[in-house]
């Protein structure tokens, strides 16, 4: 009872964001009831069905990556003092986030099925003078099971998904470096000295540089490079190699061809991998970059921020850079309507586009949220509040001038035409 007032009593905002979950799982499942009514209604062409289901598989990850995030931004399933006396320790606690994201995925596919099953006629005969009969399948009879495995798929993905990530970890440090941790920690917590007066800092040096510097070493201390920058940049290139080998193919059968398609959907997935895996380092290297000749209170705290959140902010942010990219390829290359996925090619976009930019937005706010602690001790030592947000403005410029022309650089690289 107590685990259901918590999820009931959240805030208008993660009310909202469980919704978006919501609709996501909505989309997704009718995307993947709508292939099963295209393998229904051609049944002599099981290759090209098969690869049109393979294709749900972008807009399901999507979906799965947004429920995710969302539950790591929910605050009424987050540890807290006097929860674990209540029955509600961490493991607890991830159940009940865990459930939730199944619910709120469950919720979206009845939805799906409830609209796909009044399109067909199944409900309340057939509405839109029949027309789409075709994709649907409305003469044949609806398989249930089949439809309700299919929509089993995303909201066990999910809560596995959330539950692997909010699962209870050891809260030990790792071995020899207990100490500087705790010391770290003890540090951060007892600093409440104010920043020097002009008259206090050296002539040489701004007063605002001579007050911040050492405060900001602190506050938000550097963190290491991420891992996995090399084999991000090996799986991009061996993306836009694969997309360069299927090109060749004309564009208007590649989404028709079941080894074409397939082709075009692991080029893609390489592609997409490498962005995500790269994409931490490349704002790492934006957070050192805002830090080099000599830099200011201002540049310091921007390049800090971005070290320490090139993780949670890189990821969101490589994978709305590989779905602009292949959005701006597919524009280039694929204008002939049998390029297209159908009626269900607009769902199908919706729900990418709509799930990243949702992702990346929740990204923020989990990093808003991490750095809460940091931000209220810098203004409890007399940190102005237009250094945050000339902080902010700065950390969005520098992904911004780094992740636009490299967007569009992939999009120009995978749709460039084959040559010889």
């Amino acid at each position: 009872m107590l685990a259901l007032r918590l999820t009931r009593a959240a805030r208008p905002a993660v009310q909202l964001r469980r919704l978006l979950v919501a609709a996501a799982s909505a989309g997704t499942g009718f995307l993947l009831l709508g292939s099963l009514g295209y393998a229904m209604h051609h049944p002599r062409t099981p290759g090209a069905a098969a690869l049109r289901l393979a294709w749900c598989v972008v807009p399901l990850a999507a979906t799965v990556y947004l429920a995710r995030a969302v539950a790591r931004t929910d605050p009424g399933t987050r540890p807290r003092p006097g929860l674990s006396a209540v029955g509600l320790g961490p493991g607890r606690l991830m159940a009940v986030s865990a459930l939730t994201t199944l619910l709120s995925c469950t919720l979206g596919s009845l939805v799906a099925l409830m609209l796909f099953l009044h399109l067909r006629g199944d409900l309340t005969g057939m509405p839109f003078d029949g027309k789409g009969a075709q994709f649907l399948a409305a003469d044949r009879p609806f398989p249930v099971p089949a439809a309700l495995t299919l929509l089993a798929l995303l909201p066990v993905a999910a809560s596995a998904a959330v539950a692997l990530s909010l699962r209870p970890r050891d809260p030990r440090p790792p071995a020899g470096k207990g100490r500087a941790g705790a010391s770290f920690g003890a540090r951060r917590l007892t600093v409440t000295r104010q920043a020097p007066t002009p008259e206090e800092a050296p002539a040489e040096v701004g007063a605002e540089e001579a007050g911040w510097s050492d405060v900001l070493t602190v506050a938000p201390p550097p963190r290491e490079a991420p891992a996995g920058f090399p084999w991000g940049v090996a799986a991009l290139a061996a993306g836009l190699a694969v997309q360069a080998y299927a090109n060749r193919t004309a564009p208007a059968s590649v989404l028709a061809l079941p080894v074409e398609g397939a082709a075009v959907l692991g080029a893609w997935l390489l592609t997409a991998l490498g962005l995500v895996l790269a994409a931490p380092g490349l704002t790492y290297l934006c957070g050192r970059v805002l830090q080099s000749a000599q830099p200011g209170a201002l540049r310091l705290l921007a390049g800090r921020v971005l070290m320490s959140e090139a993780t949670r902010i890189g990821r969101p942010l490589g994978v709305v850079c590989a779905v602009t990219s292949a959005a701006l390829a597919t524009t280039a290359m694929y204008d002939q309507p049998a390029a297209a996925f159908g009626p269900l090619s607009t769902v199908a976009t919706l729900v990418v586009g709509g799930c990243t930019l949702a992702t990346l937005l929740t990204a923020a706010v989990e990093a808003r949220q991490s750095r809460a602690g940091t931000t209220a001790a810098l203004l409890r030592l007399g940190a102005p509040a237009t250094m945050l947000r000339g902080s902010a403005a700065l950390r969005a410029a520098a992904l911004i001038t780094l992740f636009v022309p490299l967007t569009l650089l992939i999009a120009y690289l995978s749709a460039l035409p084959p040559t010889g």
